[in-house]
């Protein structure tokens, strides 16, 4: 099963002191949009995305079709297949996708601490 690029979305209070804070240990942004409140930072291929006023918790994220630098692979496992398999070994899942879609869609299931993990598919 390839999930592509991961990255960790962090749920802040401040995303100013936030940026600031990644900056000095080396990250820069990558992309996202100050103004609407995240921006994905990065390190190499280490990836932090952090979000303000988005969601409560924070976020393990993996995305498939796409390597660390947002670049799209030709060859990928579809979300709807990583879904499949998933299902396949009774995983319980906090958001579904529509199996017959095709595209860009995305998933959540939750490990068995309550951690969310989001499998989002922009390809």
């Amino acid at each position: 099963m390839k999930l592509g690029a991961f990255s960790i979305s962090l749920a802040v209070k401040d995303i100013k002191a936030s940026k600031a804070f990644y900056e000095t240990l080396g990250f820069s942004v990558f992309a996202g949009d100050l103004e609407k409140n995240y921006l994905i930072m990065k390190n190499e291929e280490s990836l932090v995305g952090l979000f303000q006023g988005m969601f409560e918790n924070n976020i393990l994220t993996f995305n498939p079709g796409w390597d660390q630098s947002a670049n799209s692979l030709e060859n990928f496992d579809d979300v709807r297949d990583i879904q499949a398999q998933l299902k396949s070994k009774d995983i319980t899942f906090a958001s579904e996708i529509d199996a017959a879609d095709s595209g860009p869609a995305s998933f959540v299931v939750l490990d068995p601490d309550g951690n969310a993990i989001l499998v989002d598919q922009h390809v």
